[in-house]
């Protein structure tokens, strides 16, 4: 086992709901941090993926970003003007200005002046770049062979120092050095600096693939509920959310209360994480175990102290993971709406990020923002509870709704606040999750707060 990898989970003494095993529940922090290194894990077997500029942002950088080349690649005019050589006044040169993109004529002595635009290649030679506006030229008779010919000279309006207004080759990076470090989002700045830098394409993670797995032969895809049917409100939701995290959805696919059907169905999947939907309690369709148990999976988190979805579990789905193919993982959510809700944010959604993010190496991810809570919030006795909030003049009020099978209350929600064992107090400062999503902060949804 890979030192990153989490470890499996360690029985403890009490017993479950599967009567005569030991109890392996995971406290919700320890949880999400076994998440976070079974993303670690697996990404060590993943390659950086070449994108191109205009498909990179929004993403991060798998490697730090090195400078291809001196930027300015060489002496440039940080100003339009002139490019004098040596003390003035000087002869300004009748042969055209330098402009950008253009190879720049030498300066051939010193007391001679040339244009030169702002961006464009300065002069070998060149003493210092003097502001159009800094300057004034005159014309002088010249005699030449008595031919009356005149000449332009060029006064400073100021003193002249010299390198003044050039931005010499290297001032901003040197080759090699390094720009950014890996972990840093593309922004339209990150994409700037590396065009100038001379990328056409960014390393970033590969978006991890996943394959969700809707299990339960009470499913409708289509209609109303009847005769003991109710609609699939999970498989609808979590292809899209689950994209919202970063995730290449390869396919969701629906499957009966069939042990053989989902064992082939996970042990032929070619995704980086399964994600599945219910069969992980103790009942008499929940084949969840039993599949892993016969596919040699080994269980990371077993059950987690969250109120709804304590039923949630991590697995890694190879005994022995192939030096050839990255680790693949499966994460089983309960099967009510809200329960998955807490099973995606608890476990898929931070493996998800350590495993396209680099830096979370450490098994731990950035701390969610903080808010503090709107009235008491009644909590679980020994787990924590996820309550769908809306932010409202800075604070954090609590959504009616919250029961397990329950989406009302999450739909119009900002993010879930993370509740303590015993609950929070009015005032209290809690842990936010936020959705993958924009959200409208500030009003109170027509179902009104719950203030128990």
């Amino acid at each position: 086992m890979s030192p990153r990898e989490p470890a499996p989970v360690t029985p403890g003494t009490a017993t479950d709901a599967r009567a005569g095993q030991p109890h392996r529940a995971t406290a919700w922090p320890e949880a999400r941090a076994a998440a976070v290194r079974a993303g670690v894990s697996a990404r060590a077997g993943r390659a950086p993926l070449g994108a191109p500029l205009g498909r990179a942002l929004g993403q991060v950088l798998a490697e730090p970003l090195l400078a291809l080349t001196d930027l300015p690649p060489f002496d440039t005019s940080a100003m339009d003007g002139w490019a004098v050589s040596g003390p003035g006044p000087w002869t300004v040169r009748e042969d055209g200005a330098v402009l950008a993109g253009q190879a720049s004529a030498e300066v051939s002595a010193a007391g001679e002046a040339v244009r030169i635009a702002t961006g464009a290649r300065v002069p070998t030679g060149t003493t210092a770049v003097v502001r159009t506006e800094h300057s004034r030229t005159e014309h002088t008779p010249t005699e030449q062979a008595g031919t009356g010919a005149a000449a332009t000279l060029l006064h400073a309006l100021r003193e002249v120092v010299p390198g003044q207004d050039i931005r010499p080759r290297g001032q901003e990076c040197r080759s090699g050095d390094e720009l950014l470090p890996a972990g840093t989002t593309v922004t339209p700045a990150v994409l700037g600096l590396a065009a100038a830098a001379g990328y056409d394409e960014l390393p970033v993670p590969s978006r991890p693939r996943v394959e969700i797995l809707v299990l339960g032969d009470e499913l409708l895809t289509a209609g109303l509920p009847h005769e003991g049917l109710i609609r699939d409100a999970l498989g609808p939701m979590l292809g899209p959310w689950l994209t919202a995290l970063g995730a290449d959805v390869l396919a969701t696919r629906r499957i009966g209360d069939d042990a053989e059907e989902l064992y082939a169905a996970v042990t032929g999947s070619t995704a980086d994480l399964v994600v599945t939907t219910g069969g992980t309690a103790a009942g008499p369709v929940d084949h969840v175990h039993g599949v892993l148990d016969k596919a040699g999976a080994t269980l990371l988190v077993d059950g987690v102290k969250v109120r709804p979805g304590h039923p949630m579990l991590l697995a890694r789905l190879d005994a022995e993971p192939a030096p050839d193919r990255p680790v693949r993982h499966l994460v089983g959510l309960p099967g009510n709406p809200l329960a998955a809700v807490s099973g995606l944010l608890t476990l898929a959604e931070p493996l998800l990020t350590a495993l396209a993010t680099p830096g979370t190496e450490g098994g731990t991810t950035p701390p969610p923002p903080r808010a503090a809570v709107q009235d008491e919030v009644h909590g679980h006795p020994y787990d924590t509870r996820l309550v769908p909030v809306v932010r409202r003049g800075g604070r954090a009020v609590p959504l009616r709704y919250n029961g397990p099978a329950m989406l009302r209350g999450i739909a119009a929600a900002d993010g879930l606040a993370v509740v303590p064992p015993g609950g929070a107090r009015s005032g209290q400062e809690l842990d936010i999750l936020d959705l993958p999503w924009p959200t409208e902060a500030g009003a109170v949804p027509a179902q009104g707060a719950c203030f128990t």
